[in-house]
């Protein structure tokens, strides 16, 4: 049975703290291949589209403390390749918390300590 709401079934932005807004736009850029041309809005968000669709990564200065890091990946990349996704991330030095696990998907930390996750989608 489908009901009437106001509210659509899509997400349209994931927040991440991050402690300076310069650093971290230009480290999520880097890492999806992008050029860290965002605007950097009242001088602590940074949108980063990630699709079309209007999906964003929305990064936030201003709400960041060493206690708002993820410490559980929140949500996670998608990938064809996890086997090259992974060689990547080891090429990139960042920072892995987990193996590939299951052939399937693995962990790793932003500078700013959130646990973030890459999966396989196919």
């Amino acid at each position: 049975m489908s009901t009437s709401t106001p509210i659509k079934n899509q997400i349209s932005g994931i927040f991440i703290p991050v402690s300076d807004i310069e650093v971290g736009r230009a480290w999520y850029c880097e890492l999806l291949g992008m050029e860290p041309s965002m605007d950097i809005i009242a001088g602590h968000l940074c949108c980063i589209p990630l699709s079309a669709d209007g999906q964003n990564i929305v990064l936030d200065s201003k709400v960041y403390s060493p206690d708002s890091v993820f410490r559980t990946p929140m949500f996670h990349f998608d990938t064809d390749d996890i086997e090259q996704a992974f060689a990547y991330m080891k090429e990139k030095e960042i920072k892995l918390t987990t193996a590939i696990e299951n052939g399937h998907w693995f962990s790793f930390q932003d500078p700013d300590g959130n646990h973030l996750m890459i999966c396989k989608v196919n």
